[in-house]
């Protein structure tokens, strides 16, 4: 079956395009340029390069293979979402081993974007946890590859976007949980400085930490926020039961373009900064609030009207220092880029995955309404980000150039070579590989 003759990603930018589901991803990916999930990367690496490329829909093929509950070692289909493992596996006592921000995510395209959690100061991206995948080439062959069987072909798969083949199943291992509810400290944090001392400090004690900044403010009160820090709950600390699913509500409207400006993000940041009324408050809560906050609301993103918006999502390296992060705020702020929502992360090592996003340092995300001069605002981020020594992440990423994109990654080369390997003639493509890599459109 085939879906819409518009394709589009969270940020809303719908292209010409049809994509192909199925239940036998084996089948369906067989000549298909692009493999892709539910749609939730916020650019143009799940879009077509052309309007009749064939682009496999992934989402029906989500079946579970095989579980060890000995060993936690999980096998599944790449369709399958990361909200129907919760469903399934978390009151079992297990979770996987990185979450990222939202759970309407499949697992293949947590491999292919490498997604990284509130964890990844201890735990790394997801795809440390990989331990198998088996893929479609672009030739039409399929393989397996592992740490120690093709593994140029595992790591430059892991956060490769999808570019180097088609992924059809992942093994991995889950981490095991004594509770399903988490034990969370919210504190709130005046500045960038000491948000970051306070991140420093969080991160020898809590395995999971992040932080909402105002992004908007200026001054002494630059970087001022939330910081969250927790841990799964202990049997005695948990409350009683399992959690409940949450309420599913949804923005039933788009908002006009105008109702998103300086002012009510202004007034929504400084709001939402005084929510907190107690310096620090621990509790137990559910793991959806904690992991997913934004989705409690689903189709958030219409809140930004017609125009759409884009995540611009950067690391600065711990080498820089904080001196760096708080001159990336206030140049952030000089720009004039009005949201609601920025969230702030330490980062730990750097991982194997050959274009895997984080590094140690400090990430920052910011959500941006595609205002006409957004290409200007991407290219000053990205010039702060280049000269210091920082990257953004391509599975947010909508507008960087491709010279830009080639400053901030050294590793870029020996990707390309190993796409070059396993797909010479360039057939896997999206509009993103176009755009960064050159590929024929």
């Amino acid at each position: 079956m085939s879906s819409t003759t518009t394709l589009e990603g969270w940020g809303r930018l719908a292209v010409p395009g049809r994509e192909v589901l199925s239940s036998d991803l084996e089948t369906l990916t067989r000549g298909a340029r692009l493999s892709r999930g539910l749609g939730r990367s916020y650019g143009d690496s799940s879009l077509p390069a052309r309007e009749d490329d064939k682009i496999a829909g992934t989402r029906l093929a989500d079946r579970i293979l095989a579980f060890d509950p000995t060993t936690g070692v999980l096998h599944v289909e790449a369709g399958v979402s990361l909200a129907e493992l919760n469903r399934i596996l978390m009151p079992r006592g297990w979770f996987t081993p990185v979450s990222p921000g939202t759970k309407y995510v499949t697992v293949g395209g947590m491999v292919a974007s490498d997604v990284h959690g509130k964890n990844h100061h201890r735990d790394g991206c997801f795809g440390a946890h990989v331990r198998k995948l088996r893929i479609r080439l672009a030739s039409d062959d399929l393989v397996e590859c592992s740490p120690t069987e093709s593994p140029d072909l595992f790591y430059a798969t892991i956060g490769g976007m999808g570019l180097l083949g088609h992924i059809l199943e992942v093994e991995l291992v889950m981490k095991r949980i004594p509770t399903a509810w988490v034990r969370m400290e919210s504190e709130r944090v005046s500045n960038i400085d000491a948000f970051l001392a306070a991140l420093d400090r969080t991160a020898a004690t809590s395995p999971m930490t992040m932080g909402w900044i105002d992004c908007l403010s200026r001054g002494s009160k630059t970087g001022r926020g939330l910081l969250m820090a927790g841990d799964w709950a202990t049997a005695e600390q948990a409350r009683h039961g399992q959690p409940k699913p949450p309420t599913e509500r949804s923005l039933p409207v788009q908002l006009p373009n105008w109702a998103l400006n300086p002012w009510s993000a202004r007034a929504f940041n400084a709001l939402y900064y005084r929510k907190q009324l107690r310096h620090r408050i621990e509790r137990t809560v559910s793991p959806e609030p904690f992991f997913y906050p934004l989705d409690a609301i689903l189709h958030w993103n219409r809140a930004y009207g017609s125009r759409g918006m884009t995540q611009y999502q950067c690391v600065i390296p711990r080498a820089a220092g904080a001196p760096a992060v708080r001159e990336f705020l206030t140049v952030l702020a000089s720009l004039g880029c009005a949201s609601p929502l920025c969230v702030i992360k330490d980062c730990g090592p750097e991982g194997k995955g050959m274009l895997s996003f984080p590094l140690e340092g400090t990430s920052i995300a910011v959500d941006i309404a595609v205002i006409p001069e957004i290409q200007r605002v991407i290219d000053r981020l990205n010039e702060f980000v280049i000269a210091a020594g920082g990257r953004i992440y391509m599975t947010k990423d909508r507008f960087t150039r491709a010279d830009h994109f080639r400053a901030m990654e050294p590793r870029l080369d020996a990707f390309l070579a190993v796409r070059a390997k396993w797909d010479p003639e360039r057939r896997l493509r999206s509009a993103q590989s176009v755009r960064l890599f050159g590929d024929a459109a």
